[in-house]
């Protein structure tokens, strides 16, 4: 009667980080631009398998969300038209022009809140300082979609 004498070896994830940099790298915060760390290639190819994987799953689920609108739609309309539905178009009209009016009113600021002009500035400050990167990225992406 043989027994097994199952030994396991445990693995310290901080231990494993400290001993490899690029995983220091990647991952420190403000660990500062791709430039400074990868080569032109690199950025080039994590930019555009990067891009690839979000073009492909974007137009997967871009697919089934259109589908999924559409149908409801499709089956809104069957029960409005078999007469188990039935839609007050003059709510609905009122309803749009109220919707239409405060759009007037808040594109004839033209003023953009503070909080989404910082968001912004901090975008261009990271494309500017990835641009092989984004470039990669934006390649991949449109690689992903079309596949």
């Amino acid at each position: 009667a043989g027994a097994k004498d199952d030994t396991f070896n445990v693995l310290d994830l901080a231990e494993y980080t400290k001993n490899r940099p690029w995983w220091r790298k990647i991952f420190a915060p403000n660990s500062g631009s791709s430039a400074e760390k990868y080569n032109v290639a690199t950025q080039l190819v994590i930019g555009g398998v990067t891009g690839w994987c979000t073009g492909f799953i974007f137009q997967k689920v871009g697919k089934l969300a259109a589908t999924a609108v559409g149908g409801g739609f499709f089956l809104l309309q069957i029960a409005n038209h078999t007469g188990y539905i039935k839609v007050d178009w003059n709510l609905v009209q009122r309803d749009v022009n109220k919707a239409k009016q405060q759009l007037k009113f808040h594109s004839s600021g033209n003023k953009i809140p503070p909080e989404v002009k910082s968001k912004a500035d901090e975008v261009i400050i990271f494309l500017k300082k990835n641009v092989i990167l984004t470039g990669g990225f934006a390649g991949g992406f449109l690689l992903g979609m079309a596949s």
